[in-house]
């Protein structure tokens, strides 16, 4: 079947379920999963039951789309996202992105539990995302380009938006959250980095490393969306001072940080 066949039963299935047009999408990563308690009038949708979608395979992903109100805010959150490392090419991985453009979002917000490499981040502080690095190795976009998405070459000069970031920004002043800034890389994954691969990250630029967001991210832009990341920071990836880690330890403290993050989140959207 065509790609944009397969975006439009996917739509289509999913516009059966909205109430109205949808103001924002939010993608929910490990642990994070906090922020869909906060919504109201919601309606929840199993990626099983949509066409040509992927599934979560990873603990602490729930597998759903849940649809609701944040405030004022009608939106569309991703609770579970899929990653490179689950088997899926990217354009599978980025397949819900396509779907959510399609239903006429204009805004994203993608968030991650990741690992801090700066030495002034601490596990559990939020950091908004700067910009990214991609590591993974490939391109949501390589292969045939359909001009009805994007263009063939997308512009990546300001992939995070400014005005997002500024709004995120005044809204952390306001609830007296601290939060970093950053630039965010995406490794392939499974497995954590090494050492030696914290030591390179670290001197490309990077201050957090993580298995997800960029592919999504490009997509997202490639399509004309506007996105805001927001990582939290779960674990100190300092190559000189490394202890070993297992998943359960990153929702963990994703779990430990939701409060602020939960809040930060649900007051960015309502001021968007």
């Amino acid at each position: 079947m065509d790609y944009i066949d397969m975006i439009n039963e996917a739509k289509k299935y999913i516009e059966g379920k909205l109430e109205k047009k949808l103001d924002a999408a939010v993608i929910l990563g490990s642990g994070l999963s906090s922020l869909v308690e906060e919504m109201s009038n919601t309606t929840s949708i199993k990626y099983t039951d949509i066409p040509h979608f992927p599934q979560s395979t990873v603990a602490g992903h729930a597998g759903e789309f849940v649809i609701g109100n944040i405030g004022s805010k009608y939106i569309i959150a991703m609770n579970g996202r899929f990653h490179f490392y689950e088997g899926y090419d990217l354009k599978q991985v980025t397949f819900p992105i396509r779907v959510m453009r399609a239903l006429g979002v204009e805004k994203l917000i993608v968030t991650n539990a990741c690992g801090g490499m700066n030495e002034n981040f601490e596990a559990g502080d939020l950091m908004i995302i700067t910009d990214h690095i991609n590591m993974i190795g490939t391109n949501p976009l390589i292969g045939k380009n359909f001009d009805e998405l994007g263009p063939r070459f997308p512009d990546m000069s300001q992939p995070y938006n400014k005005e997002l970031i500024k709004l995120t920004k005044d809204v952390a002043k306001k609830l007296n959250i601290n939060v970093r800034e950053g630039v965010y890389v995406a490794v392939s994954g499974p497995m954590y980095e090494t050492p030696a691969e914290l030591r390179m990250l670290r001197l490309l630029g990077a201050d957090a490393v993580g298995m997800s967001t960029v592919p999504e991210v490009i997509v997202a832009n490639h399509g004309g969306m506007k996105v805001l990341g927001v990582s939290v920071i779960t674990d100190m990836a300092i190559a000189d001072n490394l202890e070993p880690l297992d998943h359960s330890r990153v929702v963990e403290t994703a779990n430990r940080a939701k409060t602020k993050f939960v809040s930060l989140i649900k007051e960015t959207i309502i001021n968007m």
